[in-house]
């Protein structure tokens, strides 16, 4: 019997409880962050040479501190760090997360979110118990799956604490498309799928914006997301501790499937789903498609 099945449902169920009141926490300052920034670069880098907006590091810090003094939690692990920060020697949660993502389009006034992956033990997809998102537009948004539930909790602020707006499930099919990466690096199978899929009255509905993609996928109750293996990124570009795993897990708690598919010169194809993955290091990188049931099952052929 594995560690988490001998966790009763209802510590599991306080624990999560605990790491869900601190990301409500932190939302709130991580927002105010965002409403004082001009997206304006900082002098630096993060682990995978990205340069960082000031507003990346603001909120990373924010969720250090958040986390922190947090007992249960052994581990964190962020996107602008290279490396995981130990917090609690009889910790048993680590937490990996992007703080800021698709914060680029901050200058253009789009959406922008935070990703948390909750795991029991070390960062490996088996262990994951529950994941979030942050949703940071007109208003601000928490998406909540785990383990003791189907479906996705879907929560708003409205001034003074976070209600329950609705859970979300997906449909077997749905109609939105985003396509992800440079379309001229597209191998060849791809683009005719993506085609297929606007031929057959697919919406393209794309911000580049991960947070805000997927959960207007889930809000419209289907469809597909798609960031491919590409000729300048073989590996693709989403980090699966901080971006892909998390949503992997949110997408077949609502119902749907996440899957990798790798292409290599040869044109043969590999489909994995994208929980059962290995990551050889904290800031691996992978293809990644999640939806409806049915849109998986096109692009997995």
């Amino acid at each position: 019997m594995s560690e988490i099945q001998m966790r009763t449902n209802a510590e599991l169920m306080r624990d999560l409880e605990l790491i869900f009141a601190r990301i409500q926490s932190a939302s709130l300052p991580i927002y105010e962050t965002l409403k004082q920034s001009l997206g304006e670069y900082a002098q630096s880098t993060n682990a995978t040479g990205d340069t960082q907006l000031k507003a990346d590091i603001q909120a990373d810090t924010i969720l250090q501190n958040t986390f922190k003094d947090l007992r249960i939690v052994h581990q964190v692990c962020s996107e602008e760090q290279e490396q995981a920060i130990k917090l609690h020697d009889k910790g048993i949660y680590s937490i990996a997360y992007d703080p800021l993502d698709g914060s680029s389009l901050m200058g253009a006034n789009l959406s922008v979110g935070s990703i948390f992956g909750i795991y029991h033990g070390d960062f490996l997809p088996q262990n994951l118990v529950a994941s979030a998102y942050i949703l940071y537009g007109m208003v601000v948004g928490i998406g909540f799956a785990s383990i003791l539930k189907e479906g996705v909790d879907y929560f708003v602020y409205n001034g003074k604490t976070f209600d329950l707006q609705k859970c979300f499930k997906l449909s077997h099919k749905g109609k939105l498309n985003a396509t992800g990466g440079t379309q001229k690096n597209w191998s060849l199978s791809h683009k005719a799928k993506i085609e297929s899929l606007f031929n057959a009255g697919y919406r393209l509905r794309y911000s580049g914006g991960m947070v805000p993609d997927l959960h207007h996928i889930l809000v419209k109750g289907g469809g597909i997301f798609s960031y491919p293996s590409t000729s300048d990124a073989p590996q693709g570009k989403l980090r699966m501790l901080f971006e892909v795993f998390p949503f992997a897990f949110i997408f077949e708690r609502a119902g749907g499937g996440a899957i990798c598919i790798s292409e290599n010169t040869h044109n043969i194809t590999e489909v994995k789903r994208l929980l059962e993955l290995t990551p050889k290091h904290l800031h691996d990188t992978t293809p990644c498609f999640f939806g409806s049931l049915e849109e998986i099952e096109f692009v997995s052929k």
